[in-house]
């Protein structure tokens, strides 16, 4: 199987403020994303419960990730970075089966 060839396009001159992508001119403000918020997570036991709750957890709008750190029989640790609120973090959790403790 061959590679097809590419066909290169010349760049064209840009003014000097950059291309518009990268335009100056512009402010873009982006949400800054709330670094490891820690839950504590109640009624865990094994690999599926941590699995169950980080899913419903990272389909959360404003989630970046969520881990969990299993502690079965106790209060696991849920770590989530992104925007999301915490009533809405919890209100995940609790939809999955578990209960919350926000620390």
């Amino acid at each position: 199987m061959q590679t097809p060839s590419r066909i290169e396009l010349p760049l064209t001159s840009m003014s000097s403020s950059g291309c518009a992508c990268c335009s100056t001119s512009q402010t873009l403000t982006v949400p800054s994303p709330v670094a490891d918020v820690e839950y504590g997570v109640e009624g865990l036991t094994c690999g599926g419960c941590v699995t169950k709750v980080a899913r419903a957890v990272a389909n959360v709008d404003g989630v970046g990730s969520a881990t969990i750190e299993l502690i079965p029989g106790g209060v696991s640790r849920l770590l989530v970075t992104g925007t999301a609120g915490s009533d809405i973090i919890a209100a995940a959790v609790t939809a999955a089966g578990y209960g919350i403790i926000n620390r």
